[in-house]
């Protein structure tokens, strides 16, 4: 037996470990936000906003953007559906909440096309749900006078699941 052939057996078998090693790199686990916890934070959200005094539509979305909760209160007007949804996903889809977003897009901004894309919502009212350093999702708030109470609410429903996000 030469010794070529004991080489050849550790090159193969270097090979077949490389790509063993690339495979298992090929998947990665994802944390995703339970809908029960999606329909407490949307819950929390509609509270604040009646609470407050206002009548919306609170929707949360999942990592990818797809709807998992849409919650709309009785007299909140048609419109708020879609833009609650949209919200939500401009949120997931950007990676940022959608106050900062519409501050970043303003006209003559080098980022102002974004706001022709459809389905993008810049205005206040749609933020990141993250936790144990992952986005699990958005939520967006359609309905109050303003963005700023639409994310005020937004907040409250984050708040309402935080410490069960904290994995």
């Amino acid at each position: 037996m030469s010794i070529r052939n004991p080489v050849r057996l550790l090159a193969v078998a270097a090979l077949l470990v490389c790509a063993a090693a690339r495979a298992q790199d090929a998947t990665f686990p994802v944390k995703m936000m339970t809908p029960e916890t999606a329909l407490r934070a949307a819950q929390a959200a509609l509270k604040k906003c009646r609470d407050d005094g206002y009548q919306v539509t609170v929707a949360v979305v999942d990592r990818s953007g797809v709807a998992q909760v849409v919650l709309r209160d009785r007299f909140a007007g048609p419109h708020t559906v879609r833009m609650a949804v949209d919200k939500a996903w401009t949120a997931v889809s950007f990676r940022t909440n959608t106050a900062e977003l519409a501050k970043a897009t303003q006209p003559g901004s080098p980022q102002s096309g974004i706001r022709q894309r459809p389905r993008v919502a810049a205005v206040g009212g749609g933020l990141m749900i993250e936790g144990g350093g992952s986005l699990l999702g958005g939520i967006g708030v359609s309905g109050a006078p303003g963005g700023e109470r639409d994310d005020a609410c937004a907040r409250a429903g984050i708040s309402a699941v935080q410490d069960s996000l904290e994995m």
